[in-house]
């Protein structure tokens, strides 16, 4: 996180691990995933965060630089990993940064990361079990919206990123 200057900025970092700034990877294929990603987008007034799909080129490289494994076969992809401030964060950690990086009210339900990230994380796995089940699959990923498309990570960027 970072506390710039003693400006109160608890956003996540903006340099790392690119210029462009936090980057977050989702599941393409699942309804809930690219809800987020809409929801992110919306109230993300400054564009800092960045997104690639899991299932993606720019994701699995993304995944194997972070030595983050990969789901076993037929199981479906983590749901949610965060790259910011050259840490790597998952699941309700993620969820929650993600959240604290947006403007207005959001900030403040970084509160929640005091919760113990086990407790958490049982809340956030259960939903992450289910989501196929509860909100559906595609069976490709979203195009974003062209006035968006900037927001998405493709490989032609990856120049000196992992």
């Amino acid at each position: 996180m970072n506390d710039a200057a003693g400006t109160g900025d608890r956003s996540p970092r903006t340099d790392d691990p690119g210029p462009e700034g936090p980057i977050v990877l989702f599941d393409g294929v699942c309804n809930l995933c690219a809800g987020a990603v809409r929801f992110i987008i919306r109230r993300d007034g400054r564009g800092r965060f960045r997104f690639a799909s899991l299932q993606s080129d720019v994701g699995r490289r993304f995944l194997a630089a972070a030595r983050v494994d990969a789901p076993e076969s037929g199981e479906p992809p983590q749901s949610l990993v965060l790259f910011a401030g050259g840490k790597v964060y998952r699941s309700s950690t993620a969820a929650l940064l993600i959240l604290a990086g947006l403007g207005r009210a959001w900030p403040f339900v970084a509160a929640l990361l005091v919760i113990p990230a086990p407790l958490r994380n049982l809340v956030y796995r259960f939903i992450a079990r289910n989501r196929y089940r509860w909100f559906g699959k595609e069976t490709a990923c979203d195009v974003p919206r062209i006035d968006e498309a900037w927001r998405f990570i493709d490989v032609e960027e990856l120049h000196g990123m992992p």
